[in-house]
């Protein structure tokens, strides 16, 4: 049987891998990229919300270039753009009805490429991003990162404070 179009051989992946570990970004925009790709097991490990984010939005659409078939890859390319223009902090209202109907056709397409069983309830919640971009205003000002960040720095001081209570 021949494999689908959207399978990577052996050397793709470690092509993919490689292309993730040679990224460089800005301290703060996210954890190193290096830290989260496995050359040897070749797949991504320790995904946090965050890293997935930016995987989605700004990377991956990097490390596809020339690897997947043309079709495919641009089908995720669209996908990938999609989220970045839905999260940016400048949103041109007169462009949310090109984006509605966009994501409708970007669904369609990966619908041709990828099996019946990926196509659960919350890809197609994607349909409704706009929607809600609409109703609710910019996605940044609703992110729930800064929370999660603060919550770590909380949690280590409820930490110190047991630590010191038990000496």
């Amino acid at each position: 049987m021949t494999s689908a179009c959207y399978t990577m051989s052996k050397d793709e992946k470690k092509s993919f891998c490689q292309c993730l570990k040679g990224v460089k970004v800005p301290q703060e925009h996210s954890l190193n990229v290096k830290s989260l790709v496995s050359i040897q097991d070749l797949k991504l490990i320790e995904l946090k919300s965050h890293d997935c984010h930016i995987l989605a939005q700004q990377l991956l659409s990097i490390a596809i270039r020339g690897i997947l078939p043309k079709n495919v890859r641009h089908a995720i390319t669209r996908l990938c753009l999609f989220f970045f223009s839905i999260c940016s902090k400048f949103i041109d209202l007169l462009k949310l009805n090109e984006l509605e109907d966009e994501i409708v056709v970007i669904l369609c397409e990966l619908e041709m490429f990828f099996p019946p069983s990926f196509f659960y309830i919350m890809v197609h919640l994607i349909v409704h991003l706009v929607k809600e971009l609409r109703l609710c205003g910019p996605v940044y000002l609703r992110w729930m990162y800064p929370v999660k960040w603060y919550m770590k720095i909380l949690k280590g001081y409820v930490k110190i404070i047991i630590v010191q209570k038990l000496q």
